[in-house]
């Protein structure tokens, strides 16, 4: 029974102590090309951090696993629930990051890929090999501190890979986009244009300045909207 009992709960932590990560066998990645532009979800906006150098953050962590295992994360990457990963709203993806269980001080690293999560004030998502290193499987959730582990991104990522837009507006009536845009154009700025998308069953309208090769350029661009706008301009990079 001894056998039986150690080879039934052997199986998974097995699995996820092969998929451990030390800092040995981190090499800095390039951002991801999606999951590091401004996003909303239930209806609160959150803004991606350009860099993690510095950070340090306490909270709750919790995990999620077979549900999403093989869908497709913000980054891009397929969840692999197996893997040492993790979901923060505005950490770089990807970013590494060390993760101490506050109630056992057991410390993981793992690589930040996902948005998420946005239950209560929980801080992050982690893998369901990562909580089970650090002994939050059953509980589900549990205190933790998080720790970025900064690291020089290749020099082969240059910013010119993303492109920008200012978002001067967005609209459920599409007759009101285009009349902002023909504003927008008379009065100099020629790159506006209507990009439309349904959100939740609705279609919206976004009034769209651009694309602009860097953020830089789109500095000027927001300056000159403070007089056309009475709204904040947004920046957007994808």
């Amino acid at each position: 029974m001894l056998i039986v009992a150690l080879a039934g709960c052997s199986g998974p932590s097995y699995r996820a102590a092969k998929n451990l990560i030390d800092h040995s066998s981190i090499k800095p990645e390039p951002l991801s090309r999606t999951g590091n532009s401004p996003y909303s979800v239930y209806g609160v906006r959150y803004v991606p951090l350009h860099s993690a150098a510095g950070f340090r953050e306490r909270g709750i962590a919790s995990w999620y696993g077979k549900k999403f295992h093989g869908r497709r994360t913000s980054s891009g990457e397929t969840y692999d629930m197996y893997a040492m990963t993790a979901a923060h709203k505005t950490l770089p993806l990807p970013t590494y990051v060390e993760v101490t269980n506050l109630n056992n001080n057991r410390k993981i690293i793992v690589k930040v890929n996902d948005r998420g999560p946005f239950i209560g004030k929980r801080i992050l998502d982690l893998s369901y090999a990562a909580a089970l290193e650090l002994d939050l499987v059953g509980p589900g959730t549990g205190p933790v501190l998080i720790e970025a582990i900064h690291m020089r991104r290749p020099a082969s990522a240059p910013a010119a890979t993303w492109k920008y837009y200012v978002s001067a507006g967005v609209f459920g009536s599409r007759d009101n986009a285009q009349q902002l845009t023909r504003r927008l154009t008379r009065s100099g700025f020629g790159k506006a244009h209507v990009r439309s998308k349904t959100v939740s069953g609705n279609r919206l309208h976004q009034v769209l300045i651009g694309p602009f090769d860097s953020e830089g350029e789109t500095s000027n661009t927001i300056s000159r909207l403070s007089n056309v706008l009475t709204e904040t301009p947004i920046i957007i990079r994808e």
